[in-house]
């Protein structure tokens, strides 16, 4: 029987994970310390003394530092860090106003360190976001990795909005549209799976400067590729139009809609356009030369050619993706909103319910 390929193998176990989420709940005992809290699906607000809103976020890029090592190569994952957050604050309709870092290494390099500002600084123009701070710590005992100066990486955001801004996610309808955002390719999720299945340093197929067929760049160049961000011409269309809700596809993918679900018991969700770069179908063929990887796991790992999303009524769709056109972002109709209760996904002609 062959092996299956999963992201639990990898060692990411999302039965844990979701076990360990459920302490959560407790910082729900702090709420009281804020005049108003207000809980969406995906992000929490919180009123502040001009009656306006602020939300905030923290994020890291996970073992994608890892391949940054591996290639001797800084300054990409410093766009990625900031992307991370910018993408998830702007869920909640807020506009980003300021970025922090931290930035945890074995020993201080100005290289390293040099580098991965210089990609910060890139994100935080693709973002028109001022960073106002951050932190250096040189902590070698705590930081291990594959090279001889390992670190990591998180940046926060912070942003704000007024209450006609926003995005409840709580009022979707049967026949609402999904819109998809084009992805840049792999983004910062499925990395510790995608590096198991393609880098011999991790058990897989290619050395790291390997240039497999049909690519024109070495492979961990292509997995290096930055997460695209999605801060102005997301906020532009919201400005114009309805955004019922807006799903950033990260960690666990497609199944990032079912937070869409809890807070609308009523509907379900079918993912039905797919359209993957040729990173996606090399690790899928790969992993297949490994063991088994099954179509359903795939989709609940990486995005797949839509790295964010947004519900709206079918009666605005034409408009919005003219308007996204105008503002040269690639997207396409990737699904719709269902009464059927279930979240399910149509990819390689197979329909798969993935909860």
């Amino acid at each position: 029987m062959e092996k299956e390929i999963t992201y639990s193998e990898a060692g990411v176990d999302r039965n844990l994970r979701a076990e360990s989420k459920i302490h959560l709940i407790n910082f729900d005992q702090t709420h009281r310390f804020s005049k108003s809290i207000i809980k969406l699906p995906y992000n929490t607000i919180y009123q502040v003394s001009n009656g306006g809103y602020q939300d905030h976020v923290i994020e890291g890029i996970g073992t994608k530092v890892l391949l940054a090592q591996l290639a001797n190569k800084f300054d990409t994952i410093g766009i990625d860090a900031v992307a991370m957050t910018v993408n998830d604050v702007i869920r909640s309709g807020a506009k980003p106003i300021s970025l922090t870092d931290n930035i945890d290494i074995k020993k201080s390099d100005p290289k390293i360190i040099g580098d991965l500002i210089k990609g910060m600084v890139e994100g935080a123009n693709q973002s028109e976001v001022p960073i106002t701070s951050g932190e250096i710590a040189d902590v070698k005992e705590l930081i291990v990795g594959i090279s001889d100066n390992p670190f990591h990486i998180v940046c926060s955001c912070t942003g704000e909005l007024d209450e006609k801004g926003i995005i409840w996610g709580n009022k979707l309808e049967v026949g609402d549209v999904v819109i998809g955002l084009r992805s840049s390719g792999v983004h910062s999720n499925g990395i510790s799976l995608a590096r198991k299945i393609l880098f011999k340093r991790w058990g897989g197929k290619y050395d790291a400067f390997d240039i497999p067929d049909g690519f024109d760049r070495e492979i961990v160049h292509e997995v290096l590729e930055p997460t695209k961000i999605y801060v102005k011409p997301f906020l532009k269309v919201a400005k114009e139009f309805q955004i019922k809700a807006a799903v950033h596809i990260t960690g666990d993918a497609y199944l990032k809609f079912e937070k869409l679900m809890q807070a609308n018991p009523e509907i379900g969700f079918e993912i039905n356009n797919f359209k993957p770069q040729s990173i996606f179908q090399l690790i899928k063929d790969t992993a297949n030369e490994l063991g088994i990887m099954t179509d359903e796991e795939l989709v609940k790992i990486f995005n797949l050619g839509w790295g964010f999303a947004v519900i709206v009524s079918k009666n605005d769709k034409d408009d919005i993706l003219d308007y996204f056109e105008k503002n040269k972002t690639e997207t396409e109709c990737i699904g719709k909103v269902t009464n059927s209760k279930e979240l399910s996904v149509v990819y390689d002609k197979n329909t798969i319910k993935i909860k």
